[in-house]
């Protein structure tokens, strides 16, 4: 899920090797609850391959290649000083596909660390859009573009938090659209993180009412965040040499990547993925290694984002000033070592904690699940 635009911590030939792979790995997040069946006709029956490679060509529907998939931008919070190392992102950047007729409007939000324009959200929306849908595209909370321009705290990972930041976003950008076109119903979906953040952002609609969602669908939700991250985190003890070969690790991976490449005649889609998968070579344990460490790359960008716009002092001194020409290679270093485990414990729950002085950790842990809203799922009737 990492996005193909350039976060500030992490070099661009390395967010580019993880691009395609990223985007599928919170299918692993379902690993230590998997129900077997001996044949269910998926040609990919290694459960750390299938998180990796996707779904082959063949297997994929058939969605129309051009729709009027269109960025835009929009500034959430006019006041704000955008820090100068995040120059780049002070305005918000998002997707629309509009019908050029009255149609119901889906919102779609992008799963953990991806864009509003990257490759799952793009097929959802030519999904939707073939089956008559407006579509609006937002990038994850835990984008970096998203974290800098729509988040209130800059602290992400409060799910109701967040869900207050998404739908902000979503009366904005229909603030914009309104004039333009005609709406028969609101809905909203969203993949892995996407679909966490949608539970709670069809529960503040219930309160708030500005759309009165008629369909809220969630694809492979993670019941607790906490619980699948600190998974995904020890994914990265799978590193043959453990963590003190991961720039080796990295390294392997990007030369086995760009050989594959420059070899390769197919489109970088989920067929090359695969073909660059074969390549490798890996065994259970480095696939393992493969999904931890994409996820350590793309939370490592997180956790710095965070750090700075919260001026909280967890990885940047606290009051240090960067800016547009600051070298973030001590701070990339830093945030690489560190797991998204580490950011809750040591900033993310002390940075909200006096906000419930009440709760401890577990409580807290618990209390931003599905489980803290389990009986609004339960009794609502907006599933499809």
């Amino acid at each position: 899920m990492i996005a193909p635009e350039t976060h500030v911590t992490i070099p661009k030939t390395t967010q580019q090797l993880f691009a395609g792979f990223y985007a599928l790995l919170f299918a692993s997040l379902t690993f230590a609850t998997v129900i077997s069946k001996e044949d269910y006709g998926y040609p990919i029956t290694d459960r750390f391959a299938a998180t990796v490679v996707g779904t082959p060509e063949n297997y994929a529907a058939q969605l129309p290649q051009n729709i009027p998939f269109r960025q835009r931008s929009i500034t959430i919070f006019p006041e704000r000083v955008t820090p100068d190392v995040f120059f780049y992102g002070s305005k918000l950047l998002y997707s629309v596909a509009l019908q050029d007729r009255k149609a119901p409007l889906i919102f779609l939000i992008a799963g953990t660390g991806a864009s509003h324009n990257g490759s799952k959200n793009v097929n959802m929306a030519r999904a939707f859009y073939q089956a008559g849908f407006h579509v609006v595209s937002i990038s994850s909370p835990t984008f970096n573009n998203f974290v800098i321009a729509a988040s209130q705290t800059g602290v992400v990972g409060h799910a109701e938090k967040d869900a207050e930041d998404i739908y902000r976003v979503f009366e904005m950008i229909w603030a914009e659209l309104k004039t333009d076109i005609e709406v028969t119903s609101f809905n909203v979906t969203g993949y892995s993180l996407g679909g966490f953040n949608a539970a709670f952002v069809s529960k503040l609609d219930e309160e708030r009412q500005t759309f009165n969602f008629e369909r809220v669908l969630l694809i492979n939700p993670p019941v607790s965040l906490y619980n699948s991250i600190s998974l995904l985190d020890r994914m990265v003890d799978n590193i043959p040499g453990g963590v003190d070969n991961f720039d080796r690790f990295v390294d392997r991976l990007i030369h086995a990547y760009t050989t594959t490449y420059q070899e390769s005649t197919v489109a970088a889609g989920d067929d090359f993925l695969y073909r660059a998968y074969r390549a490798l070579d890996l065994k259970d344990e480095e696939l393992a290694a493969l999904i931890g460490t994409s996820f350590r790359i793309s939370s490592s960008s997180l956790v710095f984002t965070s750090d700075v716009m919260a001026d909280y002092g967890y990885i940047k001194p606290k009051g240090l000033p960067l800016d547009r020409y600051s070298d973030l290679t001590l701070y990339n270093e830093m945030s690489l070592r560190l797991g998204f485990t580490d950011y809750y414990h040591e900033f993310f729950y002390p940075y909200y904690s006096g906000d419930y002085p009440e709760e401890m950790r577990d409580q807290f842990i618990a209390a931003i699940s599905l489980r803290s809203i389990e009986d609004y799922l339960r009794n609502s009737t907006k599933s499809p």
